[in-house]
């Protein structure tokens, strides 16, 4: 039976949200269905602006600067050190101390106790995104940016500097537009093409290529099809790879030094493969950064990039083992409506199989993490570097995926994880929960959701902290 009102409202927030807060169960239990549609059609939705958060091509300039100062100090420090000991010796007739002892001075931002410029970067990113999800309404169109930005991953270890930004500028803009736009953005964007080592491909028969004997780089092209599109087992082949990456290659970026427009995307005719590709079967004349994006274009409208999203979203929102039918729904509005992002996520929210009342889904330790700070009204009160920690301790280090694949939605990923949030409960709820009421909070969050039993748990526990690190490790409260 389908949940209504209260029960509807506040499995709504949970299973698109991040969770019920103050007063938003009651708020949309008149039409949560309502609600959430409503929320995919809130102005420049998934936008962040913010005065102090650099583009990425600015960001990786600024890196790049920061860290040619640092080596210059470095270095600074390393002669001083060796004509102080040249001018010992000469006094003293020791021999010197080998350079290579010398100990490298920290930069002066670490050692004045302010984060270095990639890290400070970093937490303002993080504290943008951070915002974003504790102070939506609902929620819905922030899991979504969420999902396409893991779905469309890249690493801090490789690509520090522009992470928050590519998610910013690659992502963002398009969720709720045509999934062609948004593959084309992704994959012509500087951190994709350094994260997947497109940079460094070369077409063989190219200028450079010949000049330089190097060759392909089939990573992009590979995980393109793999994960961003057509999902594995479905039809391509190793020639197909080899096609796309020499179609790919000549996308690339201005180096990070070049002053003006380092870190930007360009297309490099002397790297690029001449002469058309096959891909798929079909033929792609060869028209310089225009091959790339018609095999784009065609991979986006493909027929298993429909199935492989459909899928993907399912599994994400509603269950590890989707309910077909909604698979199919999925599908189906995905080729209908030429991958019309918006109109996906409307079929989503208002297929009957995504309001099965059984909650299934083990929430990421990003969701859990972020509903227990929406649930305290006040996540700015907790410092952006201590909330970074706790979602690394917890296996999901903000935008530091294991692999190109991202983090998983399975339960199995983090089912034997979820005894260490015990800990990480408590030291949340010593820092707060004088303030609440810890029955009105499950009411707030839970509302109907509750059991009698979490409800009488949490009645009886021996403190305020005890009750709302309870209410946080509830099964009800994990779940979505």
């Amino acid at each position: 039976m389908t949940p209504r009102g209260k029960q509807a409202a506040a499995l709504a927030l949970h299973r698109f949200g991040f969770g019920g807060a103050g007063n938003a169960i009651a708020a949309i239990a008149g039409d949560p269905r309502g609600a959430l549609l409503a929320d995919l059609e809130r102005p420049q939705a998934a936008q962040i602006t913010a005065a102090n958060l650099l583009s990425s091509a600015q960001a990786v300039r600024a890196v790049f600067a920061f860290r040619a100062e640092e080596m210059a100090r470095r270095k600074l420090a390393q002669r001083a050190k060796k004509d102080e000991q040249e001018r010992l010796a000469a006094l003293t007739g020791a021999k010197s101390a080998s350079l290579a002892s010398a100990e490298p001075q920290a930069p002066k931002q670490q050692q004045s106790g302010t984060p270095a410029l990639p890290t400070r970067l970093m937490q303002d990113e993080a504290q943008a995104r951070i915002d974003a999800a504790t102070g939506a309404p609902i929620g819905f169109v922030e899991r979504l940016v969420w999902f396409w930005s893991n779905h469309f991953c890249v690493s801090v270890d490789k690509v520090v500097a522009m992470a928050g930004a590519y998610e910013r500028e690659a992502i963002r803009p398009h969720v709720l537009g045509r999934f062609v736009d948004l593959l084309q953005a992704v994959e012509s964007h500087p951190a994709m093409l350094f994260y997947l080592d497109n940079v460094e491909s070369i077409g063989p028969n190219s200028i450079a290529g010949i000049d330089r004997d190097k060759g392909l780089n089939e990573n992009l092209a590979r995980e393109t099809f793999e994960l961003h599109t057509l999902g594995v087992r479905s039809g391509y082949s190793q020639a197909d790879v080899t096609n796309f990456a020499k179609v790919l290659t000549g996308w690339t970026w201005l180096p990070p030094g070049e002053p003006l427009h380092g870190g930007e995307f360009v297309f490099n005719k002397l790297l690029h493969e001449p002469g058309p590709q096959t891909v798929l079967g079909k033929s792609y004349p060869d028209s310089g950064v225009g091959q790339g994006r018609a095999v784009l274009a065609d991979l986006a409208r493909h027929p298993a990039t429909a199935r492989h999203i459909a899928e993907q979203l399912a599994a994400h929102f509603v269950a590890d083992e989707p309910p077909p039918a909604l698979v199919g729904k999925l599908e189906k509005t995905f080729c209908d409506s030429d991958g019309d992002l918006k109109q996906v996520a409307k079929t989503l929210v208002t297929a009957d199989e995504s309001w099965t009342p059984q909650r299934t889904k083990l929430k990421k330790p990003s969701e859990w993490i972020t509903g227990a700070l929406r649930l305290a009204g006040a996540p700015s009160a907790i410092p952006v570097a201590r909330i970074m920690g706790v979602q690394a301790t917890l296996g999901e280090a903000l935008w530091r995926p294991p692999a190109p694949n991202g983090f998983s939605d399975r339960e199995a990923a983090w089912i034997d994880g979820v005894p260490h949030r015990l800990d990480l409960a408590n030291d949340f709820a010593g820092r707060s929960a004088g303030q609440y009421d810890p029955l009105a909070l499950l009411d707030d969050s839970l509302g109907p959701l509750a059991s009698a039993q979490t409800r009488e748990t949490i009645a009886r526990a021996e403190s305020r902290t005890q009750a709302v690190a309870l209410l946080l490790m509830a099964p009800e409260f994990l779940r979505r």
